[in-house]
């Protein structure tokens, strides 16, 4: 297993590879993440990781890129070369993709995206 040095990254990118996303190209847009990432020679800067769910699945599928905390929906292969070509490389995000983004005091939920169920809400069902 490999331990990579993480010292000059500055963007750790989600893929979702969730069943729901996995439905709607996560593994494609994986490889294209990836892939995209290699051609422009930002292995050093840039770490992916698979995830399971992101608790997103109308959103799939779901792609995040920290530090900035930006959360994008319906990504498909295009889409994910448009977020490694402009976010990753020239440090623009795609807004018209963007669900959420962080700012100081919580996320901020954007381009008219569903809400989805609050977790207290879930919790209090669960009783």
């Amino acid at each position: 297993m490999a331990t990579w040095d993480l010292t000059e990254m500055n963007h750790h990118v989600f893929i979702c590879n969730g069943s729901s996303c996995m439905r709607k190209g996560g593994e494609e847009v994986t490889q294209t993440v990836r892939e995209e990432i290699k051609k422009r020679e930002l292995d050093v800067r840039v770490h992916t990781t698979r995830t399971r769910c992101n608790g997103r699945c109308k959103d799939a599928c779901v792609v995040i890129v920290y530090p900035e905390g930006t959360w994008y929906h319906e990504v498909d292969e295009q889409l994910a070369e448009k977020i490694v070509a402009s976010h990753l490389q020239e440090g623009q995000p795609v807004e018209e993709a963007v669900t959420y983004t962080y700012y100081e005091k919580g996320m901020i939920l954007q381009n008219d995206r569903v809400t989805g169920v609050a977790k207290d809400k879930e919790k209090q069902t669960a009783k």
